[in-house]
């Protein structure tokens, strides 16, 4: 079975990370389908809606590691990044359900949804400077816009999880649900949006992004700029090589 399921039914294409044996994580390969799907889905006049799931245990676990060392992101043209500027520039609804844990991408790409929908077991971090790197999907830039500089600094710093009720209390999540519901509340609400007249909605989501669209583009490019840097850098390959050893890392030296 595919490790990212894909399937259109009433204007709405529902995405759902399926490869839960390794808690949703997310290979170079997934990236390239999630954005081919994400590109059909704009060009496609029946779509007029994307919702984003994963399991009611998890959402994502963030990038595979194993991987991500094996295919590191080469340039903009990586499908990481191809994925990540068409969640940015996706002029459509676009929502997600989240439960479980949602780790680095999987709580960076929620920064992009219009709606976003979480069970009462969903916890989100953004653990990159634990790996030895910085954030990516223009989180520099919207984390502290959402949530505030010192509870900005807070989860990038520190990266530590938090959980959904700190994250309805910022706005990065609309509603919090049993985890059971999660996802067809989000598709009900993916439904709703459907029916409604797509001009309409396009036009709202421009306006409202408008402002800082290309902010967020240029975010992204020198985020994966520095990421790119950093990921051959000392403290990225202890932080590496302490995650597949099992063991804590050692950046006394670095």
């Amino acid at each position: 079975m595919s490790d990212i399921l894909v399937h259109a039914e009433a204007g709405v294409m529902t995405i759902t990370l399926n490869r839960l044996d390794r808690k949703n994580s997310i290979t170079s390969d997934m990236y390239a389908k999630l954005a081919d799907a994400m590109g059909t889905a704009q060009a496609d006049e029946g779509v007029r809606v994307v919702m984003i799931q994963g399991h009611e245990t998890v959402f994502c676990a963030g990038n595979d590691i194993g991987d991500f060392l094996d295919k590191p992101p080469a340039g903009q043209d990586a499908p990481v990044f191809r994925f990540l500027r068409a969640i940015a520039t996706f002029p459509k609804p676009l929502l997600a359900a989240v439960c479980g844990p949602a780790v680095g991408i999987g709580t960076t790409m929620l920064l992009h949804c219009d709606l976003v929908y979480a069970g009462d077991n969903a916890a989100f971090s953004m653990p990159f400077v634990n790996l030895g790197l910085c954030p990516e999907a223009a989180s520099s830039l919207l984390v502290p816009q959402m949530l505030g500089y010192h509870r900005a600094a807070e989860a990038l710093m520190l990266g530590e999880p938090f959980f959904a009720e700190a994250a309805l209390e910022v706005g990065l999540v609309n509603r919090i649900l049993p985890p059971t519901e999660a996802n067809n509340y989000a598709n009900a609400q993916a439904r709703k949006l459907a029916a409604k007249p797509l001009a309409s909605l396009v036009e709202t989501k421009r306006l409202m992004k408008k402002g800082q669209q290309q902010l967020v583009l240029q975010q992204m490019v020198d985020e994966g700029e520095a990421f790119g840097r950093m990921l051959v850098a000392p403290a990225a390959k202890e932080a590496f090589t302490a995650f597949m050893e099992k063991r804590k890392p050692d950046f006394s030296k670095v």
